[in-house]
């Protein structure tokens, strides 16, 4: 089976339960500054989960563009990819464990025709201090479930995360089908109050390979030595956070996940990622570049092969972003420049050659995702221009780290590595560990400090998950991004559109399609209109409509992008009481999923703290309210 296939199996199933089918989110979140990247089909539909109507129903279904950096070095193993898709199905205080559970196995053997006797299932073993039950009922469920399937589902022993049995405890999976687990299978979102949670269970897949004694005495479905698969997880959100505790929901949510491309290798019974058809265009192309064959040079080439999707993904998101030594840009700069040292390794020596794997990449996902092809020439400019730069440094630095490598790297030496020659601290940790030494990490963020960089890793904690707080102050900044973008139109021209939005509680970044640097008089003229419109008190108010009513109605937005067909509308202006056409003194009507003042009497003052470039043909805009 092929991935497209694979995809809209599922899609169809779902959609034949009642779920509407709706688009993939941004791989780059909009309003939340907690996330670089979009990293699961969840955390876009969190403002659903916590209560709002979406537009499309209480029965959703989608595939989503996701990436976790957490997972670079991970890389190489067979088994993880930085970029995936998402396979996910949600109810919204609609259907609930029983449904779920019994869509998803039906979907692994019925549809799919897995062999049931080699899934496995694990469940919540309950809260240490006992306020929390163990989940017996996806228990009897899952028992339910499996004997209809023929295998047998008893549950097996408590493991610690070493594996290790208690007194008196025997491990039989011919038998055993269910493993419970606390902190394993628990989800929480945060942990202040008014955050969802609750028990999950998990699917694996036992591919049959042979315990490694080094991860433990016995092996069980958590175990890391590579025997099972995780390949999909059913979250059951029934409890929020209070002030005394978790406390149960009226309205229980679900929310599943399963990885594309880690179902489809089982599927086919195959033992890499890599080996499915989304990379065996890709896999020809590096053996084409380099002469080697992709058997004898197995991590160079997944790291190689994955590093360009997923750059590729990022760059030409329709709020894509381009190397840099910031935020997302520094995640696409690593992954790039990692990528050509793997391809020195292996002998590409070509000019060049990113684009030529890119665009494999665009090119089998044309009909998916037709945003890479629509942004193919800023994909390939951008990679041309990375590819360029680092190769002018990469043999000199090479060099200059051979001289440094017969000891341990301070900080001042990575940091040098890093200015001069454009070696990403990570690249330069990975070579040191390839000739034994140590870098000194601590040293290296202080002379970077020092220097004023701020370049952005996993390690900075903003891969956390999760939507920026709602709290007032990012309400009210997000209004005022609306009327930042009203008031862009109308003094830079109609063409301007966003490109992407970060707030927190002390300040708005708002990134806009823009050639020129905006003059003096441009930005007093902006900021102007938008105090006016916050003395003026308008109105804020959405509808849900249709997307064709929102063209139709002059509304801004990205009309191919999250929302499905029915949209939100916001509208900033006096309202009459009724519906868009009623409104007078219009200032801005965009598509958005909220949240909003209901009135900008309280705004406060607008002011532009700066104007600067953000990307090629992008402008970026930082802005307070005072």
């Amino acid at each position: 089976m092929t991935a497209n296939e694979l995809r809209q199996k599922y899609l169809d199933f779902f959609k034949a339960r009642g779920h509407a089918i709706i688009p993939s989110a941004s791989l780059l979140p909009e309003n939340d500054s907690t996330l670089l990247f979009t990293n699961s089909g969840m955390f876009p539909l969190v403002p659903y989960l916590l209560g709002e109507k979406h537009p499309a129903g209480i029965r959703l279904v989608n595939s989503q563009k996701s990436f976790r950096t957490e997972d670079i070095e991970e890389v190489g193993d067979g088994r993880h990819n930085t970029f995936f898709e998402m396979l996910g199905n949600w109810s919204l205080g609609d259907y609930f464990k029983a449904e779920q559970l019994a869509w998803w196995l039906e979907f692994l053997f019925v549809e799919l025709k897995l062999d049931p006797s080699r899934i496995y299932q694990t469940v919540y073993a309950g809260s240490e201090d006992g306020k929390i039950a163990k989940d017996k009922e996806s228990i009897l469920i899952l028992q339910d479930l499996f004997k209809k399937y023929g295998v047998s589902a008893e549950e097996g022993p408590v493991t610690t995360g070493k594996g290790v049995l208690g007194s008196g405890q025997e491990l039989d999976f011919s038998r055993q089908r269910i493993f419970a687990y606390r902190d394993k299978n628990w989800w929480q979102k945060g942990d202040v109050v008014g955050e969802l949670g609750g028990p999950d269970s998990e699917t694996f897949y036992d591919t049959g390979k042979e315990h490694d004694l080094a991860y433990g005495p016995h092996c069980h479905p958590n175990c890391d030595c590579g025997r099972f698969l995780e390949i999909g997880n059913s979250v059951f959100m029934q409890y929020q956070k209070t002030a005394e505790g978790w406390q149960e929901l009226k309205n229980k949510n679900v929310d599943f996940g399963g990885g594309l491309e880690r179902i489809l290798m089982v599927l086919n019974g195959q033992d890499s990622i890599f080996k499915t058809d989304l990379f065996t265009r890709a896999m020809a192309k590096i053996e084409e570049l380099s002469g080697k064959k992709y058997a004898d040079n197995k991590r160079a080439f997944e790291v190689i092969v994955d590093h360009l999707k997923a750059a590729t993904f990022i760059v030409g998101d329709d709020h894509g972003v381009p190397p840099s030594n910031t935020d997302q840009g520094y995640i696409v700069r690593r992954l790039l420049r990692r990528a050509i040292r793997y391809g020195r390794q292996i002998g590409i020596s070509q000019e060049k050659w990113l684009k030529e794997a890119a665009l494999i990449f665009i090119d089998d996902y044309a009909a998916t995702y037709p945003e890479l092809k629509n942004n193919q020439e800023f994909i390939f400019a951008e990679f041309e221009k990375e590819e360029e730069k680092f190769n002018r440094t990469l043999e000199k630095g090479m060099i200059e780290f051979k001289k440094l490598a017969t000891h341990d790297l301070n900080g001042v030496a990575a940091f040098n590595l890093y200015q001069s020659y454009g070696f990403p601290l990570e690249i330069t940790e990975e070579l040191a560990a390839e000739h034994g030494i140590k870098v000194d990490r601590q040293g290296f963020m202080a002379e970077l400090q020092k220097h004023q960089e701020l370049s952005r890793t996993a390690s900075a904690g903003k891969f956390k998950g999760g939507l920026a707080d709602h709290s007032e102050e990012t309400t009210k900044l997000h209004t005022a991004a609306h009327l930042l973008l009203a008031a862009l139109r109308q003094v830079l021209g109609n063409h301007v559109s966003q490109k992407g939005s970060n707030i927190t509680a002390e300040r708005l970044r708002f990134d806009f399609s823009y050639p020129e640097k905006m003059t003096p008089a441009q930005i007093a003229s902006v900021e102007k209109l938008v105090n006016e419109a916050i003395g003026k008190g308008l109105d804020v108010a959405f509808e849900e409509i249709s997307l064709s009513e929102a063209r139709a109605s002059g509304a801004t937005g990205v009309f191919n992008s999250k929302y499905g067909d029915r949209v939100k509308v916001y509208t900033i202006g006096h309202n009459n009481g009724g519906r868009h056409a009623s409104w007078e003194d219009i200032f801005s009507r965009e598509i958005c999923g909220g949240p909003h003042v209901s009135s900008l009497k309280n705004l406060g003052h607008f002011k532009i703290q700066k104007e600067e470039a953000s990307s090629s043909g992008v402008r970026r805009i930082k802005a307070i309210l005072e």
